[in-house]
């Protein structure tokens, strides 16, 4: 059995923000706690923030709508995702119904987080 070592993380962020992300994350297929470790743990694999941040980002700059970012976001998650199960890596996944986190093995296998 794997010994836990999650530790509960509190941050402020805006109301409307915090909504807007639930929202985005639920149609990518995960929770906020998922999404936030995979941020966490791709800015770790960078060592540093694994996206552009300025004004005039040549990659997602204002010309682009909504929903070409979320489907480029979706797009990279999902490319991620194919690399770490081609590689044997577990893949984060969430199940909705019993509103869990887990780890999924490339045979199949779960690993559910926090029980």
């Amino acid at each position: 059995m794997r010994v836990q070592n999650d530790v509960r993380v509190t941050i402020r962020v805006d109301k409307g923000l915090k909504e807007q992300a639930e929202r985005l994350f639920n149609r990518l297929g995960m929770n906020m706690s998922t999404a936030l470790n995979i941020f966490l743990h791709k800015a770790v694999v960078e060592e540093g923030i694994p996206f552009v941040i300025g004004s005039n980002s040549a990659l997602y700059g204002s010309a682009q709508s909504s929903d070409e970012v979320t489907s480029a976001f979706r797009n990279a998650v999902q490319s991620d995702i194919a690399s770490k199960q081609k590689n044997g890596f577990p893949i984060a996944r969430y199940d909705a119904e019993s509103r869990r986190s887990y780890l999924e093995s490339s045979d199949g296998t779960r690993e559910y987080v926090n029980g």
